[in-house]
């Protein structure tokens, strides 16, 4: 865990996308969402990527506040035609999704790499 409050989430750009990896297997800490969150909104606005890919590897549990944290970076890129999709989630959390029908404004890839390839062909 970093001193300049950072923590848990990794962002790299592989083409044309962004990718966002969660680092920790729980995501529930309002303080690391609200950092993470700032770090992911100040990379999107430096950077302006086409697509984000968020990696949900190893992630086994997360509070609705990360809901809210990916409809906030669909609005922000929405604005210049960019797009945000999931990759490696497992099947549980994917149900969050399912009942809460944001399955349908998602894309779902079984792992990152699948998801950058996808995103990096449009």
């Amino acid at each position: 865990m970093g001193i300049d409050g950072k923590i848990g989430v990794e962002i790299t750009s592989v083409g044309n996308a962004a990718v966002v990896a969660f680092k920790t297997a729980s995501i529930s800490n309002v303080e690391e969402i609200a950092a993470a969150s700032k770090q992911i909104k100040e990379f999107i606005e430096e950077k302006h990527p086409k697509e984000v890919v968020v990696d949900f590897e190893g992630v086994k549990f997360f509070s609705s506040a990360v809901l809210g944290l990916l409809l906030d970076i669909r609005a922000k890129l929405k604005t210049y035609d960019g797009e945000v999709v999931i990759s490696a989630i497992n099947p549980q959390l994917y149900r969050v999704f399912k009942i809460t029908h944001l399955d349908r404004i998602f894309k779902f890839f079984p792992d990152k790499e699948n998801a950058v390839r996808a995103v990096n062909t449009d």
